[in-house]
């Protein structure tokens, strides 16, 4: 399971390409290209993928739309269970397990029954694969912004915009806490109440001596 939740945040450094495509999305009038490259980075392609790979640009800007859209639900739920939010009831009858004995941070992962794991897993296996593929994968689910759709194609690129970098921004943040987690022995919640979080001044920080 390690193994799989590595592939997942190795595979999300896709993010961060962009490609010299042309093609545009005719219902939005916005260049795919064009999107995502902002201050103060602009085009960002380090490995020069814009050269060598173009074709392959719709399927990293799915992938990056689709990462930064989960980790974004991640980092919130990730909020929310350290603040000791969960549902009521058994998350696993037959073991007599509730939402409530799940511990926060990453380790609660390893708390959920495999079976519960694996159906989790073959949900998105078949999300993946089959229902929203990368390579059919827009972002567009044709219910517009909260119900309004966004007809002034600058107001629609800007919020495109902010959803992208707010992704990426969530994707550093949720990595970066699993690797705090692993590193203090602290959840997110833990860290903070302890005002543990400074790997360079703090006494207990990794980085000091």
């Amino acid at each position: 399971m390690k193994l799989a939740i590595s592939a997942l945040l190795i595979g999300s450094a896709a993010a961060f390409t962009t490609s010299p495509s042309t093609r545009a999305t005719s219902s939005l009038q916005v260049s795919e290209i064009e999107l995502g490259s902002t201050e103060p980075l602009g085009v960002f392609d380090p490995l020069g993928w814009m050269d060598t790979e173009p074709e392959a640009f719709e399927r990293r800007r799915a992938v990056e739309r689709k990462h930064g859209r989960i980790a974004m639900a991640a980092v919130v739920g990730n909020i929310v269970h350290n603040n000791h939010i969960v549902f009521d009831g058994y998350i696993s009858p037959s073991n007599n397990l509730k939402f409530s004995d799940i511990p926060t941070g990453v380790d609660g992962l390893f708390s959920v029954p495999t079976a519960g794991l694996a159906q989790i897993i073959a949900f998105l296996g078949f999300v993946e694969l089959a229902w929203l593929p990368a390579s059919q994968y827009d972002g567009d689910y044709g219910v517009g912004y909260f119900g309004n759709d966004i007809l002034d194609p600058e107001e629609k690129a800007r919020k495109l915009n902010a959803e992208l970098n707010n992704g990426r921004a969530a994707m550093m943040g949720i990595m970066g806490n699993m690797v705090a987690e692993k590193l203090t022995g602290q959840t997110m919640y833990e860290q903070y109440s302890s005002n543990h979080f400074n790997p360079f001044s703090d006494a207990d920080g990794f980085f000091t001596a």
